[in-house]
C-alpha cells in the first residue's frame, strides 16, 4: 500500500450527503434503525433516516432481495462538479444509469472500479468544519462525573461520520478514490485496512475499505457525544434485542471509541465519539502500520463474524 509518491488530485469531494441500502424486509429496518435513535420516515417503498426530525436525509433503506449497497451520493463544491465529472471519468470511472426514483440530471452517475453505483453533486457540506470541543453529558451534576442510571438520556446519533466497504482489491481502491474523487489516504494497514481523508476538512476517514474476496458493505459510522453515549447507545440496542456487535472499545487508526452494532443482514452500524479529525489542506502523519495495529487499542476480542462479507456469497 504505497500512496506517498502519487501526484495529488487537482480537485476533491467535500462530503457524504448520504447513502442507499437494499434490504430484505423494510418491517426488520425500520425496527433497528427506531432503536439505534434515527428519527424515521417511511416514504413510498423506502425509510428515510434522519438523525433529528426535519433535518437532513442521511440514509435510504429500500426494500430489495438481500442486502447491499444501493449507491453512494458525495457532495462537492459546485465549481467543482464539471473538473471532478471529467477527472473521475479519466480515473476510470464509468457513466452510469441511475436507479430507479432518481433523474439522469440529478448529478453524475457512475460505477467505482468495484462497480458500485456512486452519485456526484453539488451541494452542502456534511462534515464539521473542525473537530467538535468535547462534551459532557447533558445534566450532569458539578459534583459529580457520572449521571444516575435513571437520568440517561436515550441515545441518537448526531451525524454521519464514515462508511467502510469491502473491496477485492484494496490498493485499485485507494488509487481510485483519491485519483477520482481527491481523497487522501490518512492510515492503512498491511493491506488489510485503509482509510481516507477528505481535503476540505474531514473525519480521520470518509470512507474507508476491507480487503475481502468480494465488494460489499461492512458498516456506517455515526458520530455521538462521549463515550458514555457509545456505551449507552450499546445498552439501548442490547435492550431492543440486537445482542451481536462489537465493543465498546477503543481504534488506534482514527482514535474513536466505538460500539458496532449487527444489523439483521450482517452489516454494522457504529457509535462512534472522538474520531481524529484532518483540517482543511492539512498533512496527516499517516502510514502503513502493522496488523495488531488496524483494529483497535482496548476493547473485546474482535468476534468471528465482524469481517464475513454476507453479500459475498
Amino acid at each position: 500500500m504505497t500512496t506517498a509518491t502519487r501526484k495529488r488530485a487537482p480537485f476533491g469531494v467535500h462530503s457524504i450527503d448520504h447513502f442507499a441500502l437494499d434490504v430484505p424486509s423494510l418491517a426488520d429496518a425500520r425496527c433497528f434503525v427506531t432503536a439505534f435513535g434515527f428519527d424515521v420516515e417511511a416514504s413510498g417503498q423506502e425509510l428515510r433516516l434522519r438523525t433529528q426530525a426535519g433535518g437532513h436525509v442521511w440514509a435510504t433503506l429500500r426494500e430489495g432481495p438481500r442486502k447491499r449497497l444501493a449507491y453512494l451520493s458525495l457532495n462537492c463544491f459546485a465549481d467543482d462538479f464539471e473538473p471532478l465529472r471529467a477527472q473521475i471519468l479519466d480515473a476510470g470511472g464509468h457513466a452510469a444509469t441511475p436507479p430507479d426514483g432518481r433523474s439522469p440530471d440529478d448529478g453524475f452517475w457512475f460505477e467505482d472500479t468495484d462497480g458500485n453505483l456512486m452519485q456526484l453533486q453539488a451541494g452542502a457540506k456534511t462534515t464539521p468544519g473542525c473537530k467538535p470541543a468535547a462534551q459532557r453529558a447533558a445534566g450532569i451534576r458539578p459534583q459529580r462525573g457520572a449521571l444516575f442510571r435513571g437520568d440517561a438520556p436515550v441515545v441518537h446519533p448526531a451525524r454521519l461520520s464514515h462508511v467502510l466497504m469491502f473491496t477485492p482489491d484494496i490498493d485499485r481502491a485507494i488509487a481510485f478514490y483519491e485519483q477520482a474523487l481527491g481523497l487522501s489516504l490518512s492510515d492503512g494497514a498491511a493491506g488489510i485496512v485503509a482509510f481516507l481523508h477528505a481535503r476540505h476538512g474531514s473525519d480521520h476517514h470518509l470512507v474507508a475499505f476491507a480487503q475481502g474476496s468480494a465488494k460489499g458493505w461492512h458498516h456506517s459510522a455515526w458520530d455521538v457525544p462521549t463515550v458514555d453515549d457509545v456505551g449507552l447507545g450499546k445498552m439501548q440496542m442490547q435492550r431492543a434485542g440486537y445482542v451481536e456487535g462489537w465493543g465498546v472499545g477503543r481504534h488506534v487508526l482514527g482514535s474513536n471509541y466505538f460500539q458496532y452494532v449487527r444489523d439483521p443482514w450482517g452489516s454494522f452500524w457504529e457509535y462512534s465519539a472522538d474520531i481524529d479529525y484532518v483540517g482543511a489542506g492539512a498533512e496527516w502523519p499517516g502510514g502503513d502500520h502493522p496488523p495488531e495495529d488496524s483494529l483497535y487499542l482496548w476493547g473485546p476480542d474482535v468476534p468471528d463474524y465482524f469481517f464475513e462479507n454476507t453479500e459475498a456469497a
